[in-house]
C-alpha cells in the first residue's frame, strides 16, 4: 500500500513538474525576448548610478559604453535596405487607387497627432509654468545659429538630394562662416601685430567663440552662408526617391517585376537578420543606458533647476502616448489599444534604449507583423514615413522648451506667438531626423521665429538625453498605433479580389499573398505568388516569414 501511495504521489508530483515546465517554455517562447529587454533595461539604471561613485575616467567610460554603441551601429546598419526595400515593394505591388487613398489617410492623420501634441504640450508649459523655478547661467555660449528660412530651405534640398550615394551616409546643411571686417588699421612700428582667434567651445567643438586680442576698437563681425554637410542620413530624401520608385514600378507591370521581387527578398533578408539580432539587443541595452547615465551631470543639481520642466515634458508625452492616441485608436477600429501595445513592447524597449526612431524601425516592423497581425503592404509604407515626419514628441517637447525659455527670461507671450509656436513646432519636427537629440537642432526654428534667444538652448541640454528618450518612445507608438488603424480604414481596398473562373487561364493556380497566413513564429519561408490587384498577368514572387 505504502509503494502505491509512493507512486501516486511521484506521478503527480512528475505530472505537476511537467505542466509547469511547459508553461515555461511556452512564456519564454512567447515573451523571453522582451522580459530580458525588461531586465536590462533596469539593469542597465542600476549599474550606470551604482558606477557614478568610481568617478570613471572619459576614456574608461567610452570602454564601458562599447557593447551599447555595437548595438546602435548594428541598428543603424538596417535602416537603409530596410527602407528601400519595404517602400519599393510595398507600393509596387498595390493598386494605385487604393495606395493613393492610404497616403492621403497617413499623412493627413499624422499631421493631425502631432498638431494634438503640440496643444497638449502648451496647455501643460503655460498652466504649470515650470520657467518661474528655472535659473539662468550667469554665461552662456556665443553659438551662431541659422536662420528659419536657412533652416526651411535645408529641408526642402534634403527632399531632393542630388547624389544618392551621399545621401546614404551625409544631409546638405547651410554652413555660417565668421568673416571679420577690419576697420583698416595703420600699422605702427614698434607695436605688436594683433589677432583674432575663433577658439572651439572645450563641450561642442562645433561651436566657436571669437577671442579678440589687443583690437581697439572691436572689429565688425559678420557670418557668411556656405553649402555644407553632416554626418548623418538623409532619411527624408531616400524616403520620397523610395516611394517614387515603388510607385513607377507598379505601373511598369512586367517589366518591373524582377525589381520588386529583388526588393522583396531584400526585405526579407534584413528582417531574417533583425530576428537574429535582436538576441544581443538586451545586453547591449545594458551597456548604453548605463554609459548614459555615467555621463550625465550631477542630478540633484539637475533636479533643483530642471525638475518641473522635466515633470511637464513627461507629464505632456504620457498623457499623449497613454490617453490620446489609445482614444483615437479605440474611436477608429473599436479595439483594445493596449492588447495592441503590448505586442509592440519590445520597440518601445529598443527606443528607449537608442532614443532613435528610425534606428528602431526594424524592431517595429518585426513586432506588427508578427504580434499584431498587420499587412505587410501597410506596415512596409505607414512605418518609414511615420519614422521620417511623424515626431508627435518631439513636437511636443519643442513647443514646451520654447514657451520654457520664454519663461526663463520673463518674455510674456501673446495669442498670436503661442500659435506661431504651435505651428513652426510641428513644421519642425517634421524636418527633424529619426537620430538621438535631433530635436535641439530643429529647436532653433521654433526660437527664432518668436524672437527668442537661441543660446538659451544649453539650458535644456542637461537634461535632453533622458527626455529625448521618452519622446523617441512616443514616436515609435504612434508609427505603431498609426499602421493598426490604417490597417483597419484601408482593410476593405486591400482585401483579395475574387478572380473569375477561366478554364483556359491558370492564374487560379497562383495564391494571393492575404490568403496564407503562416504563424507568426514559423521560421520556415514560404515561397508564394503574389498578384498585383488590377494588373493580370503579373504576378511577384514574395518570400513570407
Amino acid at each position: 500500500m505504502w509503494e502505491w501511495v509512493r507512486r501516486a504521489v511521484l506521478h503527480s508530483l512528475s505530472t505537476a513538474l511537467l505542466r509547469l515546465w511547459k508553461w515555461v517554455r511556452a512564456f519564454w517562447y512567447k515573451n523571453g525576448l522582451l522580459t530580458l529587454s525588461m531586465l536590462s533595461v533596469v539593469t542597465g539604471c542600476l549599474l550606470g548610478f551604482l558606477l557614478r561613485a568610481l568617478e570613471l575616467t572619459d576614456l574608461e567610460k567610452q570602454y564601458f559604453s562599447f557593447p551599447g554603441e555595437l548595438l546602435m551601429r548594428m541598428l543603424k546598419m538596417l535602416i537603409l535596405p530596410l527602407i528601400t526595400s519595404s517602400l519599393m515593394s510595398g507600393l509596387a505591388t498595390m493598386d494605385s487607387k487604393a495606395c493613393g487613398k492610404m497616403g492621403v489617410i497617413t499623412i493627413t492623420y499624422y499631421l493631425w497627432t502631432t498638431f494634438m501634441a503640440v496643444t497638449v504640450g502648451i496647455i501643460l508649459v503655460v498652466s504649470i509654468h515650470p520657467g518661474a523655478a528655472a535659473q539662468k547661467d550667469n554665461y552662456s555660449v556665443q553659438k551662431v545659429v541659422l536662420s528659419s528660412a536657412d533652416a526651411l530651405l535645408d529641408l526642402i534640398r534634403n527632399m531632393f538630394p542630388s547624389n544618392l550615394v551621399e545621401a546614404s551616409f551625409q544631409q546638405y546643411r547651410t554652413v555660417l562662416v565668421p568673416v571679420v571686417k577690419s576697420p583698416g588699421f595703420q600699422k605702427i612700428p614698434g607695436k605688436p601685430v594683433n589677432f583674432i582667434y575663433f577658439a572651439p567651445d572645450d563641450k561642442n567643438p562645433e561651436i566657436h567663440r571669437p577671442v579678440f586680442l589687443e583690437l581697439t576698437p572691436s572689429p565688425e563681425m559678420t557670418y557668411r552662408t556656405l553649402a555644407g554637410t553632416s554626418n548623418e542620413m538623409n532619411v527624408l530624401g531616400i524616403v520620397i526617391f523610395s516611394a517614387t520608385i515603388g510607385l513607377l514600378l507598379g505601373k511598369m507591370g512586367e517589366r518591373g517585376a524582377p525589381l520588386v521581387n529583388v526588393c522583396q527578398c531584400l526585405n526579407e533578408a534584413v528582417m531574417k537578420i533583425v530576428s537574429m539580432a535582436v538576441w544581443y539587443f538586451p545586453f547591449g541595452i545594458v551597456f548604453l543606458i548605463a554609459g548614459k547615465i555615467l555621463e550625465m551631470e550631477d542630478p540633484s543639481i539637475i533636479g533643483q533647476k530642471l525638475g518641473l520642466y522635466v515633470i511637464t515634458v513627461v507629464s505632456g508625452l504620457a498623457f499623449h502616448g497613454i490617453i490620446l492616441l489609445p482614444l483615437l485608436f479605440v474611436l477608429i477600429t473599436k479595439k483594445n489599444p493596449f492588447a495592441f501595445i503590448q505586442g509592440i513592447l519590445q520597440a518601445l524597449l529598443i527606443a528607449l534604449a537608442t532614443s532613435s526612431s528610425s534606428a528602431t524601425l526594424p524592431i517595429t516592423l518585426k513586432c506588427l507583423l508578427e504580434n499584431n497581425g498587420i499587412d505587410r503592404r501597410v506596415a512596409r509604407f505607414v512605418l518609414p514615413v511615420g519614422a521620417t515626419i511623424n515626431m508627435d514628441g518631439t513636437a511636443l517637447y519643442e513647443a514646451v522648451a520654447a514657451i520654457f525659455i520664454a519663461q526663463v527670461n520673463e518674455y510674456e507671450l501673446d495669442l498670436g506667438q503661442i500659435i506661431t509656436i504651435s505651428i513652426t513646432a510641428s513644421a519642425a519636427s517634421i524636418g527633424a531626423a529619426g537620430i538621438p537629440q535631433s530635436g535641439l537642432v530643429t529647436m532653433v526654428i521654433v526660437l527664432t521665429s518668436v524672437g527668442l534667444p537661441t543660446e538659451d538652448i544649453t539650458l535644456i541640454i542637461a537634461v535632453d538625453w533622458a527626455l529625448d528618450r521618452l519622446r523617441t518612445m512616443t514616436n515609435v507608438l504612434g508609427d505603431a498605433l498609426a499602421a493598426g488603424i490604417i490597417a483597419h480604414v484601408c482593410e476593405k481596398d486591400f482585401a483579395p479580389k475574387p478572380v473569375p473562373q477561366d478554364p483556359v487561364s491558370n492564374t487560379d493556380k497562383f495564391p494571393s499573398a492575404e490568403t496564407s497566413h503562416l504563424h507568426p513564429k514559423d521560421n520556415v519561408i514560404e515561397m508564394i505568388d503574389e498578384t498585383l490587384l488590377d494588373q493580370t498577368g503579373v504576378h511577384y514572387n514574395i518570400c513570407q516569414v
